[in-house]
């Protein structure tokens, strides 16, 4: 599986609050916190990110809370995935159980730029900047973690082996 998608900059310890401001917890509802993803950071961002959109960090994105509605409307904005120098750990956790691919990679937290178009090989970890004509390495998911995010989290997991009778 691969992502292309154009690319949004945000520095480091981008925490919770600046992805989804505590405001709008009022709702569980994803495509109603999409509506206010990443504004805090850039109030435009909600308005200006597209379907296939990738976000683009410095180190330590998503520290703060452990909610995981973060992610969630991170996801149901239509960003395909998140590339970091390093991710808080409870957002990487809560990234996986629900379906968002995100990868950690030093080098394409540097180099990439905002507005770049960028490929992204789930398999390999590799990230192809197209616009500049790069390739960074990000550490690849085990084969484990890569089920969960086909399968769109970890309760789409379960779901789809109980179906199988697998569980």
């Amino acid at each position: 599986m691969d992502f292309q998608g154009r690319t949004w900059k945000f520095g480091a310890d981008v925490d919770t609050d600046a992805i989804i401001p505590a405001r709008y917890l009022n709702t569980s509802d994803p495509a109603e916190l999409a509506k206010h993803v990443m504004e805090d950071a850039d109030p435009e961002f909600p308005n200006k990110v597209k379907e296939g959109d990738i976000i683009v960090a410095d180190k330590n994105f998503g520290c703060g809370s452990s909610r995981e509605h973060a992610p969630i409307c991170i996801k149901a904005a239509g960003v395909s995935c998140v590339i970091a120098k390093s991710f808080a750990r409870i957002f990487y956790r809560n990234a996986i159980n629900i379906g968002l691919p995100i990868f950690e990679s030093v080098e394409a937290g540097e180099k990439i730029q905002e507005g770049d178009v960028v490929k992204v090989d789930v398999n390999t970890g590799l990230i192809t900047n197209v616009t500049r004509n790069e390739q960074y390495q990000a550490t690849p998911f085990p084969a484990f973690m890569q089920q969960l995010i086909n399968a769109g989290g970890l309760i789409n997991y379960v779901r789809e082996k109980v179906n199988k009778g697998g569980v």
